[in-house]
């Protein structure tokens, strides 16, 4: 006599479905780890989004807020049958309050490999300045 068990691992409260008659934009979302530097010349963020695309990343600018957004795909070999999955498209958000020696205007991405780059320049007025000084 054979016994079937069924495996059923409960899905942390983090990663619930949403609400019915909740949008899809307001489930709860994974909080990408971030690392930060900053020089002379304005800040660096790497942001890592593993299974991101290009075309499923939103980075946009709101005052003084930085969001990042994106919807990961997890791709499944050919021939192979998913048995359990927790994170099948794993949804990424993250808000950052830009400082007003930042120009947000000039700020550059690049993704490569799963991590996002953001470089975000300071403001001319910002940056540190050498004063000559000139003797009489």
């Amino acid at each position: 006599m054979s016994e079937r068990t069924e495996m059923s691992v409960p899905r942390p409260q983090h990663m619930q479905a949403p609400a019915e008659g909740r949008e899809h934009h307001e489930a709860p979302a994974l909080v990408p780890a971030v690392d930060i530097v900053e020089d002379e010349n304005g800040i660096v963020l790497y942001a890592d989004l593993p299974g991101v695309s290009k075309d499923r990343l939103d980075i946009r600018v709101d005052g003084d807020s930085l969001l990042i957004e994106a919807h990961a795909s997890v791709h499944v070999p050919e021939g192979l049958k998913v048995l359990h999955a927790e994170m099948r498209e794993p949804h990424y958000r993250r808000v950052f309050t830009l400082s007003p020696e930042l120009d947000a205007s000039r700020i550059d991405a690049n993704l490569k490999d799963g991590v996002l780059t953001l470089h975000v320049p300071r403001t001319e007025q910002a940056k540190p300045r050498r004063i000559d000084v000139t003797v009489n």
